[in-house]
């Protein structure tokens, strides 16, 4: 049902960019919504997080359709600079292009908070991930220069403990 309300929402999008005669556009969905829409886990969310690709002003009036949703920046987000390379394509979208987070993407972007929801995502997710690209996509977010330092710092502290727990 969450899964049909969010897919719902993400063709009225697709209807409104075509309505208001805007270009298409890319939209790389993590965290919950990637979850619900890929499948990862059974938790219940509305809210959508997306990375922000630099969108125009005007696509504005499309977002607003998504009600609560985070536009995240990429420089104060866990990601690996190849996260695109491994997301994967909603096919059913043919005038926006919406993209989900892989598994190992988003289960990387839940260190950095370990919530006990992140936790509950994270015990359904990870029998399912592999975890040589997890620790590549870790090495990736080390190396990056242009993430927040204390972002970095945070995430540095976390990945102690999510090593240890899921013997990544």
């Amino acid at each position: 049902m969450i899964k049909d309300n969010l897919i719902e929402i993400l063709h009225e999008m697709e209807e409104v960019t075509k309505l208001f005669k805007l270009d298409s556009f890319d939209i790389y969905i993590i965290g919950g919504g990637a979850c619900i829409l890929g499948e990862y886990t059974s938790r219940a969310t509305l809210d959508i997080d997306f990375i922000d690709l630099g969108y125009p002003v005007k696509y504005g009036k499309v977002f607003t359709l998504l009600r609560d949703y985070d536009m995240l920046e990429y420089e104060s987000t866990i990601l690996s600079p190849t996260y695109k390379e491994r997301a994967t394509k909603l096919e059913e979208f043919k005038y926006i292009n919406v993209y989900i987070l892989s598994k190992e993407d988003v289960v990387v972007s839940k260190i950095i908070r370990l919530a006990e929801k992140d936790i509950e995502d994270l015990n359904q997710i990870m029998p399912n991930c592999n975890k040589k690209i997890l620790n590549n996509i870790i090495e990736e977010i080390l190396k990056r220069e242009d993430l927040f330092e204390s972002k970095k710092k945070e995430f540095e502290k976390k990945l102690k403990i999510f090593r240890e727990k899921y013997n990544v």
